[in-house]
């Protein structure tokens, strides 16, 4: 068994003069749920179809729990899971009978079928709705159901295109919760495209994240605010006047300010860690400080600084 349940090498994708994905070199390990980041058209849905063997590569290769993609996409396709744009799901039938009719396909054992079925149902608060035809389900039990048929015969991987997309926010946190509860329970590997960077930042142990089909950069969510977004302090406070907040924009350590409801937030360059002398500084300057404390960059700032980077 391999290491990783994703393997691709400069894995490229052309439509005419268009490259949707551009040497894409790309590692997942199994076990994880590994977000993929972009805004829309990037090329994250791309390369979703390229792994799953229903677009040929223009260039590169890739591995999908070892079979090549190109050679062995059936196999892939039957050991894996995939909710895409469309749920994929029978509005005339109940929800039971939608997986019912995929459990038959994946020739699952009638007991086991059963069995698996009313597990799914349970988990994702569906199982008193069983008998209800899909086509009065709301958005968000759509997607629950359509989560449930991807996980139906326990696939080692599955793969999620914005499964949150359209959901309102109640219905997007118990989709996330449901979600990384199964995660946790079976031990799937999870590839999770998603342009909802709070989402990423709570379910997803590494990111990739991509832009005009070049992936900029991978990492766990913690490393890459580390990497790419400044250190932050919150001093609250009083006597934040217009020359304090001058003279703190001026100093080497400071790389913006920003006062707001008695919280003076700085936005410190790179590699600042001692953070002593400059409230010293502060302090001097005539300001009563009450607290300080370091702060937390976000997934989101780290994203957005790298969207505003200049192509390599």
């Amino acid at each position: 068994m391999t290491t990783n349940a994703i393997y691709t090498e400069q894995l490229t994708r052309d439509f005419g003069t268009v490259r949707a994905v551009a040497d894409l070199t790309l590692a997942v390990p199994r076990g994880i749920v590994f977000g993929f980041l972009g805004r829309n058209g990037a090329g994250k849905t791309i390369t979703i179809r390229l792994l799953l063997g229903l677009l040929e590569p223009t260039g590169g290769q890739a591995t999908v729990l070892g079979h090549d993609t190109r050679t062995q996409a059936d196999r892939i396709r039957a050991q894996t899971g995939a909710l895409l744009e469309h749920d994929g799901l029978y509005e005339r039938l109940s929800a039971q009978d939608n997986l019912e009719f995929f459990g038959r396909i994946y020739r699952l054992a009638a007991d086991a079928r059963q069995a698996r079925i009313q597990e799914l149902l349970t988990h994702f608060g569906l199982w008193e709705r069983r008998t209800e035809p899909v086509k009065d389900f709301s958005k968000g039990m759509r997607q629950k159901l359509a989560v449930a048929r991807a996980l139906l015969h326990r696939p080692p991987l599955i793969f999620l295109d914005e499964p949150t997309s359209g959901l309102d926010p109640v219905a997007s946190a118990s989709l996330r919760e449901d979600l990384a509860t199964l995660v946790e329970h079976e031990g799937v590997t999870v590839f999770l495209n998603t342009h909802n960077l709070a989402e990423a930042e709570k379910l997803c142990n590494q990111v990739g994240i991509i832009r005009d089909g070049h992936l900029l950069t991978v990492g766990s969510p913690a490393e890459l605010r580390t990497r790419y977004s400044h250190p932050r302090i919150e001093i609250v406070g009083q006597g934040f006047d217009e020359q304090v907040l001058q003279t703190l924009a001026r100093h080497p350590a400071v790389a913006g300010v920003e006062r707001r409801n008695g919280h003076l937030s700085l936005n410190l360059q790179p590699g600042i860690d001692d953070i002593a002398p400059l409230v010293s500084r502060i302090i001097g300057s005539g300001v009563a400080v009450e607290e300080v404390r370091k702060g937390t960059a976000s997934l989101e700032e780290a994203f957005l600084q790298l969207m505003e980077e200049e192509p390599a």
